[in-house]
C-alpha cells in the first residue's frame, strides 16, 4: 500500500477537518473480458493485474490513517456477499454497502452515496472511484488527491485527468483550460468534456497537451454535488432521496428503495452533471492508469515476454508472437500466431485478433439473445455459504462438488423435481432432513428424496466438501423452495 509523502500529510492536515470517504462503485458487469468476466462474477471481482482482485486493490488504494474513513461501496444486490467477502480476505471493514436494485449508472449511484454520507458527516469529501480500474502509482494517486482537496472544499467538483500516452480511442477526453486560482495549484478549470474521439481527432487532442482522459475518478463535497444534482437535474436527485428514504438496512447492508432507484434517469455523471455545471475542475495526473476494459488494455499492462507475450495460466506458446494467452484450467497449446488474444475458461474459450478484441460485448449480446447461460454464470457459482462447481450433467442427472464454508449453512430448502445424493469427502457436514438432524463425516453419504425439506450446514473449522448427485426430470436451479434462510434469501 502506497503512503503518503510527509509534505502531502502535512497539506491534508492543514486544509481542516473535513474526512474524505472513498466511495466506491462496483455496479459494471465487465463484458469486454468474457469469458472471464460473467455478470454473475464480473472483472472487479476477478485478480486481473496482481494476486489480488480490482475491488481489493481499490479499496486497499485508500489509507484510513491520513483522513480517509473507511470505504463506501455501492454495488449489484446479486454481488452483495461477494462484494463483502472480498473486503474481509484483505481485512477491510466498509462504513456500509449500499444495493442497487437495477443498473442506473453513475449519476444516481453518487447521488444516493453522497445523501447517505450527508446524514453522517455534513462536511462530507466523496473520493469517487471506480472498482475496476489499475493504478500502478498509487503515491502519484494520492499527491492529485491531495492538490485536488482545496478545490473540492471550495465547492468544486473536481476530476482527474490522466496524462495520454497514445492516441486513444477507446477514452473519453477532457479538455482543461486555465489554472483555477490562488490556493489550488495544479488544479486546472474544465472547458469541456469529449466523447469517444476518431483517431485523428484523438492525435490532434495528444499533441495540444491540453486534452486529458477521463479517468471517472472525482473529489467531490457530497453538498456541492446535491446541490448542481438538483439544480442540473433535480428529477434525478429526487429519485435517490426517495430510494434511500425507502431503504433499509438488511443483513448489514443499505438496501435502496426499488422502484424509488428504478425511476432515476440512467445517466452517468458526467451527462448528468459534469458537462453542465461551471464548478468542474480537473487535476492532470500521471499515475500509470489503466480501465482494464479490454483484453488489448489488459495486455498493455501485462509483463510480456521477449517475444511480446503475456501468457497466464498453463500456457505453451511456440512462434507466437504480441499476443495474450490465458487459461484457466487446461492447456492451451499456441502455434505461430501473431497479435492475437486466446482466453480459455472451463466452458468457453475467446480466439480473437487482438485489435478486435474490444468488439467481444457484442459477442455477450448474440449470446444472450440465444439464452446461452455462458454470458452471466460460470460452471462455478458463488453463494454466500460458500460455491457449487459443476462436476458433469446429463438427461435427468447433474453432479455437483459443494463448498461450505466454516460455520456456514445453506437455507432450508425442498425441490419438488430432483432428489439428491450427498457424499462427503472431507469435513463434517450436519444435515437436517425432514424431522431428523444427523453428523455426515468423510467417505458417509445422506439421501434427499424429492419434496424433503433439508439443510446443510458446516459446523466446523474447516470447508466442508461434498459431492452431490442430483436425479430427476428437472434440475434448474430454480427448483429450490426456500422455508428459512440465514442470508434473507427466502
Amino acid at each position: 500500500m502506497d503512503a503518503l509523502t510527509d509534505t502531502s500529510l502535512a497539506k491534508f492536515q492543514q486544509q481542516g477537518s473535513a474526512q474524505i470517504h472513498p466511495v466506491i462503485l462496483s455496479g459494471g458487469s465487465g463484458t469486454r473480458l468474457w469469458p472471464l468476466s460473467r455478470a454473475a462474477y464480473p472483472k472487479q471481482l476477478l485478480p486481473l493485474v496482481t494476486d489480488r482482485t480490482l475491488l481489493q486493490e481499490t479499496a486497499a488504494r485508500n489509507l484510513s490513517d491520513v483522513g480517509f474513513a473507511e470505504p463506501l461501496l455501492i454495488c449489484n444486490e446479486e454481488h452483495r456477499f461477494l462484494v463483502d467477502d472480498q473486503l474481509r480476505q484483505v481485512n477491510i471493514a466498509p462504513q456500509g454497502i449500499l444495493l442497487e436494485p437495477h443498473a442506473r449508472n453513475t449519476g444516481p449511484a453518487i447521488g444516493v452515496a453522497a445523501l447517505w454520507l450527508l446524514a453522517r458527516d455534513p462536511d462530507a469529501l466523496m473520493l469517487v472511484q471506480p472498482s475496476d480500474h489499475a493504478i500502478a502509482d498509487g503515491a502519484a494517486f494520492h499527491r492529485a488527491v491531495m492538490q485536488g482537496l482545496a478545490a473540492a472544499q471550495a465547492g468544486y467538483l473536481v476530476t482527474f485527468g490522466v496524462k495520454p500516452t497514445r492516441p486513444d480511442t477507446g477514452y473519453g477526453y477532457i479538455h482543461a483550460d486555465s489554472p483555477l486560482g490562488v490556493g489550488t495549484d495544479g488544479v486546472l478549470e474544465v472547458d469541456r468534456f469529449v466523447e469517444k474521439p476518431d483517431l485523428a481527432t484523438a492525435e490532434r487532442f495528444l499533441q495540444s497537451g491540453a486534452f486529458f482522459w477521463n479517468s471517472g475518478i472525482f473529489l467531490l463535497s457530497a453538498r456541492s454535488y446535491l446541490d448542481e444534482l438538483g439544480r442540473i437535474n433535480p428529477a434525478m436527485l429526487d429519485c435517490c432521496e426517495r430510494a434511500i428514504r425507502t431503504g433499509h438496512e438488511d443483513l448489514g447492508f443499505f438496501r435502496l428503495g426499488g422502484a424509488a432507484f428504478a425511476d432515476a434517469p440512467a445517466l452517468s455523471i458526467d451527462h448528468a452533471v459534469m458537462e453542465h455545471t461551471a464548478r468542474a475542475a480537473v487535476v492532470p495526473v500521471d499515475m500509470a492508469w489503466n480501465d482494464v476494459g479490454s483484453w488489448h488494455a489488459l495486455r498493455g499492462i501485462g509483463r510480456a515476454d521477449a517475444d511480446g507475450n503475456v501468457l497466464h495460466g498453463d500456457v505453451l506458446a511456440q512462434d507466437v508472437k504480441n499476443s495474450y494467452i490465458r487459461s484457466e484450467g487446461k492447456l492451451v497449446a499456441a502455434v505461430g500466431l501473431n497479435n492475437v488474444v486466446v482466453v480459455a475458461t472451463d466452458d468457453a474459450v475467446l480466439v480473437a485478433d487482438a485489435d478486435s478484441a474490444t468488439k467481444v460485448s457484442g459477442l455477450v449480446t448474440t449470446l444472450r439473445k440465444r439464452n446461452r447461460r455462458e454470458p452471466d454464470q460460470h460452471i462455478t457459482g458463488y453463494r454466500p455459504w460458500g460455491s457449487y462447481r459443476t462436476v458433469d450433467a446429463g438427461t435427468r442427472f447433474q453432479v455437483k462438488r459443494i463448498t461450505v464454508k466454516p460455520g456456514a449453512k445453506l437455507s432450508l430448502q425442498k425441490h419438488y423435481h430432483r432428489a439428491e445424493h450427498w457424499v462427503v469427502v472431507e469435513g463434517t457436514a450436519m444435515v437436517q432432513r425432514g424431522g431428523e438432524r444427523m453428523l455426515v463425516r468423510e467417505n458417509e453419504s445422506v439421501y434427499i428424496p424429492i419434496g424433503t425439506e433439508h439443510r446443510l450446514e458446516n459446523p466446523g473449522k474447516v470447508p466442508l466438501q461434498l459431492i452431490e448427485v442430483q436425479s430427476g426430470p428437472y434440475l434448474g436451479e430454480d427448483d429450490i423452495v426456500r422455508i428459512e434462510d440465514t442470508y434473507g434469501r427466502v
